[in-house]
């Protein structure tokens, strides 16, 4: 195994392991549903639903922050340690997540359940908008510059420094905007259809169901065809560069539509994703009694995020651009761990059909009986 095939194998990794996470954000997205419903039994039915899921999107999560960490180590310290504001945030939102679904319904709760849904209401939208904000610096770029020289430097062992704002800047990028708050209707659109498919309820909940579908699925789809236009007129840096340094970098209009046209199983898989995310949301949201519009959507999903991976990384592109020095900018060639530790990693890497086989494990465990008004009245075990 070359270290080229290992580099292509784990940005593969990588694209699977973000597709998986963007569809398992649909928690984030009931969440962002509680301060809408008016009675506790309506709140009590998303926060239970969602709540036997949120440790899967957690999971994931940092599944795909270890893979990054194994294989591209310079873009994690870059990311990561560079716009530390950006990541600080994300991470303070899941920590209120965590906080909330341990101690909603304890005994001796002197905030009450309000103050726990309002923490899981931030989390749902902060963390799905933020999360969207971070993917789309893979097409828009940060304030970064790296210098792998300074690590010599005893005074200041810093390869990577960002703008004095640390990665705040980017939240307030109108284009990564679009992505975040496309992101965010998703995840509200697919928590409906997951609720949907998991709760068995009154007549009322589901047709309210239906219109969340709906409503958010239009805004959804407008937010991410705003996307699409910005990624495919968009310019990118063509980047030629070895193991340790850059050797030329060329900025190609139209660079990610012209990795479409380049890659044709990215464009395929873009396609079949749209196709299935859009037969998902339209057939839930008109049909009288279908309930599986969730398993479409989350095959779709994976696809559309994969192939927004392989055109972000693949044929020499800089997944993470430099906006303050192209040369600076991160590909799949220079940012990656060397040879050796790549194929340690590839013998570690076959414990994610472990990881994936978990969920669905605990996933299928979970949905045996489908969550109803009764189980949530009489169990003292909720959340």
């Amino acid at each position: 195994m070359t270290l080229e095939y290992l580099q292509n194998y784990w940005w593969l990794l990588a694209s699977v392991l973000g597709g998986l996470l963007v569809f398992l954000l649909f928690v984030q997205g009931g969440q962002s549903m509680l301060l809408e419903s008016r009675d506790n039994i309506s709140r009590d039915l998303i926060v239970n639903s969602m709540g036997r899921k949120w440790e899967l999107t957690f999971t994931i999560l940092v599944t795909f922050g270890g893979a990054m960490f194994a294989s591209f180590p310079l873009f994690y310290s870059t990311s990561f340690g560079g716009a530390y504001w950006l990541w600080m945030l994300i991470l303070f939102s899941f920590i209120l997540q965590a906080v909330s679904y341990e101690y909603r319904n304890r005994k001796g709760n002197l905030y009450g359940t309000r103050t726990y849904d309002t923490f899981l209401f931030i989390n749902g939208c902060m963390g799905c908008v933020l999360l969207g904000v971070a993917v789309s610096m893979f097409f828009f770029g940060g304030h970064f510059m790296v210098s792998k020289a300074n690590f010599l430097d005893k005074s200041a062992p810093v390869i990577s420094t960002w703008a004095p704002t640390h990665g705040f800047e980017a939240i307030f990028n109108w284009r990564n905007l679009v992505l975040g708050v496309a992101l965010l209707f998703l995840a509200r659109t697919q928590a409906a259809l997951y609720m949907m498919n998991h709760i068995s309820s009154t007549q009322d909940f589901f047709d309210s169901l239906k219109r969340k579908i709906f409503v958010n699925g239009i805004i959804f789809v407008l937010f991410f065809l705003a996307f699409l236009a910005l990624l495919l007129t968009a310019t990118g840096y063509d980047v030629v560069s070895k193991r340790t340094s850059t050797v030329n970098v060329t900025t190609v209009p139209f660079k990610y539509l012209h990795n479409y046209l380049h890659f044709w199983w990215a464009t395929v898989a873009l396609l079949i994703g749209v196709a299935c995310v859009l037969y998902g949301i339209i057939r839930s949201a008109f049909a009288s009694k279908w309930k599986s519009g969730i398993w479409f959507s989350g095959i779709g999903t994976l696809l559309v995020v994969c192939s927004l991976f392989w055109v972000a990384g693949y044929g020499n592109t800089a997944f993470y651009p430099s906006l303050d020095d192209p040369a600076s900018s991160l590909t799949i060639r220079n940012s990656s761990s060397s040879l050796f530790t790549l194929t340690c990693m590839s013998w570690v890497s076959i414990l994610i059909p472990f990881v994936i086989a978990y969920i669905w494990y605990v996933w299928k465990t979970m949905d045996k009986r489908k969550l109803t008004v009764a189980e949530i009245k009489s169990t003292d075990h909720k959340y």
